[in-house]
């Protein structure tokens, strides 16, 4: 069996135990979409909620899928909202082109949350971006501005990908980019582990794995190069922005990431969420949804 052959096997097999595990809590009030980017990539996206309530657009991060956001999903306190989640490019149920171009080119992310505003006639929404989901609003802030958008929230966001805010883990990102299968996994494995502080339960964390064996190995090695322009997109902005990050994230530096913010957009707000890692929204999510369905509340079109 060919490597690619193999790859292909065993993302069929993540993509159907990622199934298995969500089906005992989907919810029967989900709505389920595709959008297709401008480059042709389809987009698995999901809608829950009041679907006449103020839009949230959820946006995960790396090796993630629309499933993180679950506690989200399922919060009593954001119910009246329409909460969209999706898969991005190379995750999930996405599609998973193979050129580098197609990760590294920030542009692209952010056309396909544009795409996915437009086809479903989203207005004002709050984009929430966790880790580089942060890297996909920066692009979209700088590619469509925010004149459509009530405000952002970033959830350990990456602002840049520089040595300043990002800890080194060499041997981890190496890894998880192996072509040695067992290698591969393992790395992918210790990434998902550095993101609590709080180690999620057993169930949530399997998800995770599968999520991640769902990843396009494509991506991970292009996504490293990503372009985002800070100065462009988070500078620009002028809709309300909230940073929020764990206290003992081992993926983002917290105090650097909110400084350089800060240092192009003054207008950011931060807060550090003391018992979190690089997933508060996990780690402390009864908080979390409270803050997220106050900050929705405050900043929605009267």
């Amino acid at each position: 069996m060919t490597l690619s052959l193999l790859r292909r096997s065993f993302a069929a097999l993540a993509a159907t135990l990622v199934l298995m595990a969500v089906a005992p809590t989907a919810s029967a009030g989900t709505r389920d979409h595709t959008v297709v980017a401008p480059d042709g990539v389809t987009l698995a996206v999901q809608e829950a909620g009041d679907p006449a309530g103020t839009p949230v657009v959820f946006v995960h991060g790396l090796l993630g899928s629309r499933l993180n956001w679950q506690a989200q999903l399922q919060a009593p306190a954001l119910q009246r909202h329409r909460l969209i989640t999706y898969d991005l490019r190379g995750h999930g149920l996405s599609g998973k082109p193979s050129q580098p171009e197609a990760y590294a080119e920030g542009r692209r992310w952010a056309d396909d949350l544009h795409a996915i505003i437009t086809s479903l006639g989203v207005r004002k929404p709050v984009l929430v971006g966790w880790s580089l989901g942060g890297a996909v609003i920066t692009n979209y802030l700088a590619a469509y501005g925010d004149a459509d958008l009530a405000g952002a929230v970033y959830v350990d966001g990456v602002v840049e990908l520089v040595p300043e805010q990002i800890p080194p883990h060499p041997a981890v990102y190496r890894d998880m980019v192996s072509d040695d299968l067992a290698t591969h996994l393992d790395g992918e494995y210790a990434f998902l582990r550095l993101c609590f502080h709080r180690q999620p339960g057993e169930r949530t964390f399997a998800r995770l794995l599968a999520n991640a064996a769902l990843a396009s190995w494509d991506m991970q090695r292009a996504v490293q190069s990503m372009t985002v322009p800070l100065v462009e997109g988070l500078g620009s902005a002028t809709v309300p922005l909230l940073f929020i990050y764990g206290k003992h994230d081992a993926l983002v530096r917290a105090g650097p990431s909110i400084a350089r913010a800060r240092q192009v957009n003054p207008r950011v707000r931060s807060t550090l969420y003391e018992g979190s890692g690089h997933a508060p929204f996990i780690e402390e999510a009864e908080r979390f949804n409270r803050e997220l369905a106050g900050f929705v509340d405050a900043v929605a079109p009267r």
